[in-house]
């Protein structure tokens, strides 16, 4: 195991148990301390990790990207947007499936790089005209991008991705991390709307952006990028925002001068979003327990059936509903507690939406990468 100095805590503990002095008196110890969480957290390839998966990327792509190379989120009327298309593009890197993964990426230059710069719109919609109304970025989109080309640049030798990739990490660099603040460096969500400028409560912060494992594999075509400082900005977010008696943070967060809430106007939600936060961080391989603790809670309390909590009231809103879901809270069990992901969660359901069976597809990918002993029956 590779243990990270900065990235993963080393805490030293001794045994909880009695000890006796020469007289035979028992002396009670001290009480032991979490045994630290050593996580492996070495950048790796994403190329041709998605392994004897070939049936489910077959039955993924039918269903969800069309022949034009057009991610259709079904669960949000059949729109398209920057997440979307960065997603197809790391699975079909992961699924050395070059054909479709230039399919995906010349859709996604000629209908949602329409801004001024090298960021993306982030949403395309089909019965609208223009399809694309708002030309505000969305980061993790940017970020999913360009880390997809930067692993197909890696993996198939191509330097027109790896041009493409440098050009939009370079970007969300200048105009979406900020370096100077309490937490360290911070992701802005976009490039307009909720910085400290655009908003009251700002900087508005949304954790699930930090994609963790892009960002040392972005560091191969935008070195000038504090990737490393972002790393250690979202980890101290993510400790700082654990809100309730859930412990876990809300879909969008308020930080100003260090003091970290939920933001105003937002539903006070464990959600869609805040639910890729503990995929991000088991798929890097980084962070102490005290970042995966309100999530472990959340999943073993789930049992496979993981549901919304409400932060501010401390209770569940209603069950995620499809199963898809639930392979967040298997891999976090597998990385913190080393348990198997079992052949239920592991089974695709190509019967469910774009965003679920995504998820799904990004868990097994993971575990193949980071975690293949839990994915033996």
């Amino acid at each position: 195991m590779i243990r990270n100095a900065v990235l993963v805590g080393l805490i030293c503990c001794t045994m909880g148990a009695s000890s006796a002095d020469a007289s035979g008196e028992t002396i009670p110890t001290k009480e032991i301390s979490p045994r630290p969480l050593l996580l492996d957290s070495k950048p790796l390839p994403l190329g041709g990790a998605l392994k004897g998966a070939g049936q489910l990327w077959v039955a993924y792509k039918s269903k969800f990207i069309t022949d034009s190379g057009r991610l259709e989120d079904t669960g949000n009327r059949m729109i398209s947007h920057s997440e979307g298309q960065g997603y197809a593009m790391l699975l079909a890197v992961a699924a050395n499936d070059r054909a479709t993964f230039d399919r995906v990426w010349n859709w996604t230059r000629a209908n949602l790089m329409v801004r001024d710069d090298s960021l993306i719109a982030w949403r395309w919609e089909p019965h609208e005209r223009p399809a694309v109304a708002d030309l505000n970025d969305a980061a993790d989109g940017d970020i999913l991008i360009a880390w997809a080309l930067t692993e197909a640049a890696e993996f198939w030798s191509d330097a027109a991705y790896r041009a493409a990739a440098r050009r939009i990490a370079v970007e969300v660099g200048r105009k979406l991390v900020l370096t100077k603040t309490p937490l360290g460096a911070i992701l802005l969500p976009a490039v307009n709307g909720f910085s400290a400028e655009d908003r009251a409560d700002g900087p508005v912060l949304n954790p699930s952006y930090w994609v963790f494992p892009a960002f040392e594999r972005l560091s191969l075509v935008a070195p000038e990028v504090d990737w490393r400082g972002l790393t250690e900005g979202g980890l101290n977010l993510i400790k700082a925002a654990r809100f309730g008696s859930a412990g876990l943070p809300t879909e969008w967060v308020s930080e100003q001068n260090g003091a970290v809430r939920p933001a105003d106007g937002f539903a006070q939600y464990f959600g869609y979003n805040a639910i890729r936060i503990p995929l991000y961080l088991a798929w890097a391989g980084i962070g102490e327990r005290d970042h995966y603790a309100g999530f472990v809670a959340w999943a073993q309390r789930e049992q496979g059936r993981p549901a919304i909590v409400d932060i501010a009231a401390g209770g569940d809103v209603q069950p995620f509903g499809e199963t898809g879901y639930a392979a967040i809270g298997a891999l976090v069990l597998c990385a913190v507690e080393s348990q198997s992901i079992s052949a239920e969660v592991r089974a695709l359901r190509i019967d469910e939406n774009y965003y679920p069976v995504t998820l799904r597809l990004l868990v097994l990918t993971a575990a193949q990468m980071r975690y293949p002993s839990c994915l033996q029956s």
